[in-house]
């Protein structure tokens, strides 16, 4: 299969298309099977088309897989400064949120925990200030 970039001569809107072969495409140019789709004309021509050149697929998932090691590695260090620096409070996340903004509790550290997108939203329209971040679960084996 061929992929060609066509374009229309009368209103220069640019399509694609896929086509069998190059002489496919010239066969259902010449039976006038062509039209634009913006303004279905018929004048239809081949635009140059840059070359789709990519890395072996071995290297391109090197580079993925080093990439998504590093934002893991930096995830990671977020949540080991979380533990170090935050109390759990696990699933009672909004209460001991809420707790602490309204009885104007003063704990030494700051908490974290579990909490849904419905939960944090609640606490944001209520002028509590939270924030999400994505947790990896350690998975040591």
């Amino acid at each position: 299969m061929i992929k060609y970039r066509l374009v229309c001569e009368d209103c220069s809107k640019n399509f694609d298309s896929w086509f069998p072969s190059s002489s496919e495409f010239e066969k259902v140019k010449k039976m006038k099977l062509l039209n634009c789709l913006s303004c279905n004309s018929k004048k239809i021509k081949k635009s140059l088309m840059a070359p789709n050149l990519q890395n072996t697929k071995k290297n391109s998932n090197i580079i993925e897989n080093r990439k998504f090691n590093s934002v893991q590695n930096k995830l990671k260090e977020y949540q080991n400064f979380v533990k170090k620096n935050f109390e759990y409070v696990g699933n009672n996340f909004t209460y001991e949120a809420r707790s602490l903004h309204y009885n104007k509790k003063k704990k030494e550290k700051g908490i974290y925990g579990k909490a849904s997108i419905k939960d944090v939203k609640e606490l944001k329209e209520e002028g509590i200030e939270t924030q999400m971040i994505p947790w990896i679960e350690d998975k040591n084996n």
